[in-house]
């Protein structure tokens, strides 16, 4: 018949998807069944399933269709996974028809979008099916089957590319993507097809009326096809044989219909119409081969209307005597369309394979993120209202002196209480230990600094570097990274909000360990060293009153009552809350999850025994601590106590002893807190070095594809259409083909990918997760949250971001690791 047009590839780069693996580590914490080694697997297996897709393009047969579909089903999976507007990988695709002129328009495009990749991946199919489907033998059912197949499959992703195209990419794409351009593709793939059913229809020896339809319906998708390669937009794209090569087409499928058509009045007897339409189609097959520059295209079919048309007027001339009408007046004979764009199917692949299938959808892990941040909440507030009035409950017994004071014995014998409570803290690591935390608080602190400001000092050169190409090229279409950074140095002046909080906490703990320093040097010394150090008295031993027995079965239920709360804290903290289920229920129902409203309930019901409990317990401490200052007024008006060195002396030791216990506790909280931080600070830095090495690569690869333009010489222009390049048609057809539209407000067939900005070709940045919840402070006068961590979720435990200390990292790592200096993220 004549030749089948093939669309070329986009030619791919191979990329570094090591953020790929930083994202997913630090996007997935617990909820997230998966280990990190099985991440990192799974994430070397989809950088080979990417390097061998993007070369299996060249291997143009059917085997490679299936490799490339099951990287696009790999993507389409992926994307519904992670957070894809944080995924800082530079995907640079060229221009498919780039014949390497600066003049045709942008030779390629970076871009660290995932859609933007799905988008010239599904580019590239399509482009394969055209080539598969043109190398199919037509002298073979089978063949003409798969061809027409492989063409409507190719046109309807043509045409879904048209709707997605301008979200995925919210800047000016190369030449190939524009959507003018995917809806001549989208046309000329129907044309194809249509042209393969006309070839099975003369082979199958059909009707001539209806191969007389087949043809003029391909007619006019050929000319609805050329009127889109001569547009202005595009015309200067195309290979130069592309427009000679349809408007032959279009022509000779106008010939076609004219000499099947021709057949059919021979069949009725209407010889002067069947000469009128014979002698057409002679000079529209010979105007297919002039257009074409082919003398050969249609030379079959051009014979045979030569034949017919000296026989049919022969028989005229001696027999009928029927007069020839004017072709101009002549019905067309109605058309027949049977091909058609295939819509999108959910899978590409025969047997798709899922390498991310243990990380659950983003929005059931936000779901259950929040879920658990909620839960935190609940359970941390619980945690506070026991610690804070456990801590009430202490500072009255230790400045009443109890039960220090019911134990004191003439002499210089130690109360049984005081010599336990030196014990505990000898057994602790005495004053030395306390000092040693309070001494590694500066270098947490200036560790955590020193990253953030390598953070700053990374997004600065960048927009210093982006602020000169800018000057350089005043032209440059290229998002400003101003407006790609905001989210970047709005958290990161979160962190250092948080830090500077973290300071004054850390004045806080020096203050009061000074304030209670002596005391501490005091029960940090032996038992003979300090009951040397007790003051004597001369007092007589205390009499065995009514207040004293009171006094010492109080304190019994102020021991039961501090053990029920120990108990009732660890129920807190095991408590566990599991939504999966309900959550995945609502997912797959609504399409969405409605988390409060699940969550709330959920969460009530496992941790609602747990909160009567406290609220019991801190009223029966308020009748607990009326019963005490009553039996002590009693106990001091019976025996004259709490007067004297002695008994201030001892109440020195147990209010030392309090605040030693409190500031070991917000020590260690405080240095796990420092280290918590740091691992957010890491994975912010980590993201930022992504998104800068993303940007310097754009920027090397803008340079370099500016220096390959300019280097290249002028091509000849393109070669201006013959004036007979118009359509053939009496009247301007009606075409049946997608007609060209304006850029859609809104996607069609797939959603907008998670958290796409349609704003900007670098997708908004979402940062890490921060602390909320229970604050390792919580017993200073720090704020609760030191920055209100509103919106982000879960408490520093539960980040799982990067695993290990940051000193294991650090042994981890061959170069110092993000915010230490000497770092220097790819590329810089």
């Amino acid at each position: 018949m004549s030749e089948l047009l093939v669309v070329p590839l986009k030619k791919p780069s191979e990329v570094n998807i090591a953020p790929l693996d930083n994202l997913i580590q630090s996007a997935y914490s617990s909820n997230s069944p998966g280990t990190a080694a099985s991440y990192s697997e799974a994430v070397n297996e989809f950088g080979k399933l990417r390097n061998v897709a993007i070369w299996k393009f060249f291997e143009k047969h059917e085997g490679s269709l299936e490799v490339v579909n099951g990287y696009y089903d790999q993507l389409c999976a992926l994307e519904t996974k992670i957070p894809v507007n944080e995924l800082q990988i530079p995907f640079k695709w060229k221009d498919a028809f780039d014949k390497g002129s600066i003049f045709v328009g942008r030779m390629s495009l970076t871009l660290t979008s995932l859609a933007y990749e799905k988008v010239c991946v599904l580019f590239n199919i399509a482009a394969l099916q055209s080539a598969v489907a043109a190398s199919q033998s037509v002298e073979s059912d089978e063949g003409l089957k798969v061809a027409t197949k492989l063409f409507q499959q190719s046109a309807g992703i043509f045409n879904h590319l048209k709707g997605i195209t301008p979200a995925a990419i919210p800047q000016e794409p190369t030449p190939d993507l524009n959507p003018d351009t995917l809806q001549v593709l989208a046309n000329l793939m129907v044309a194809q097809a249509q042209e393969i059913f006309v070839v099975k229809a003369i082979r199958d020896n059909m009707k001539d009326a209806v191969i007389a339809k087949l043809a003029w319906q391909c007619e006019e998708l050929y000319a609805e096809t050329l009127r889109g390669l001569q547009k202005d937009s595009t015309r200067s794209i195309w290979d130069k044989e592309w427009i000679p090569t349809i408007a032959g087409k279009q022509a000779g499928f106008h010939a076609l219909t004219q000499l099947y058509q021709s057949l059919v009045c021979r069949g009725n007897k209407a010889i002067g119409e069947e000469i009128a339409r014979l002698q057409n189609a002679v000079e529209l097959f010979k105007s297919a081969q002039s257009r074409a520059g082919k003398p050969n295209l249609f030379e079959e079919y051009a014979n045979k209307a030569q034949r017919n048309l000296v026989e049919s007027k022969k028989d005229n001339d001696f027999i009928y005597n029927d007069m020839i009408p004017d072709i101009k007046t002549l019905a067309p004979p109605g058309k027949a369309l049977l091909a058609k764009p295939t819509a999108l199917q959910a899978t590409f692949s025969s047997n798709p394979k899922d390498l991310f299938e243990k990380l659950v959808p983003v929005a059931l892990h936000q779901a259950m993120t929040a879920c658990e941040t909620r839960k935190n909440e609940s359970v941390n507030t619980e945690i506070m209202k026991l610690r804070e009035s456990t801590q009430v409950l202490n500072s009255i017994l230790a400045s009443l002196n109890l039960p220090a004071a019911i134990e004191n014995h003439v002499g210089c014998v130690l109360p049984p209480s005081l010599l336990e409570k030196s014990e505990e803290v000898r057994n602790k690591g005495g004053i030395e230990h306390v000092r040693n935390l309070i001494t590694e608080l500066p270098d947490l602190l200036k560790r955590n600094r020193e990253i953030l400001d390598v953070t700053d000092r990374m997004l600065d050169e960048e927009a210093q570097s982006d602020k000169e190409l800018r000057e350089q090229f005043k032209q440059l279409t290229r998002t400003p990274s101003d407006k790609l950074t905001i989210n970047f140095r709005s958290n990161a002046a979160k962190y250092r909000e948080i830090i500077n909080n973290a300071v004054q906490a850390d004045k806080v703990v020096r203050d009061k360990f000074d304030k209670c320093a002596h005391g501490m040097e005091m029960l940090s010394k032996n038992a003979g060293e300090l009951e040397r150090a007790v003051p004597s008295s001369n007092k007589a031993d205390m009499p065995n009153c009514s207040s004293i027995q009171m006094l010492r079965q109080l304190m019994e239920s102020v021991a039961t009552l501090k053990a029920e709360r120990d108990v009732i804290e660890s129920e807190l903290k095991s408590a566990t809350v599991n939504m999966r289920d309900e959550f995945l229920e609502a997912l797959s129902k609504d399409g969405a999850i409605n988390e409060p409203a699940l969550s709330v309930p959920g969460i009530g019901k496992i941790l609602g025994p747990m909160q009567n409990h406290v609220k019991d317990s801190i009223q029966r401490q308020e009748k607990l601590v009326q019963d005490i200052q009553s039996a002590h007024k009693n106990f001091v008006a019976e025996t004259g106590a709490g007067t004297g060195s002695r008994d201030e002396f001892f109440t020195e030791l147990a209010q030392a002893y309090a605040s030693y216990i409190e500031l070991e506790n917000n020590l260690k909280e405080g240095t796990k807190f420092y280290n918590d931080l740091t691992q957010l600070l890491v994975a912010l830095q980590n993201k930022v070095s992504d998104y800068c090495f993303a940007r310097q690569t754009e920027k090397k690869e803008f340079l370099k594809d500016l220096t390959s333009e300019l280097s290249n010489h002028n091509p000849a222009a393109p070669p201006a259409a013959p004036a007979n390049f118009g359509s053939t048609n009496p009247t301007p057809p009606t075409s049946t083909a997608p007609s060209s539209s304006p850029y859609p407000t809104q996607i069609q067939g797939m959603p907008i990918p998670y958290g796409a900005s349609p704003a900007a070709p670098y997708p908004a940045y979402v940062p890490p997760p921060m602390p909320q919840g229970f604050n390792p402070y919580a017993t200073l006068p720090y704020p609760t949250n030191p920055y209100n961590y509103q919106n982000f979720p879960q408490g520093p435990q539960q980040y799982g971001t990067y695993p290990g200390s940051y000193a294991q990292q650090q042994q981890q790592q061959q170069q110092p690791p993000p915010g230490y200096p000497g770092y220097k993220p790819p590329g810089w």
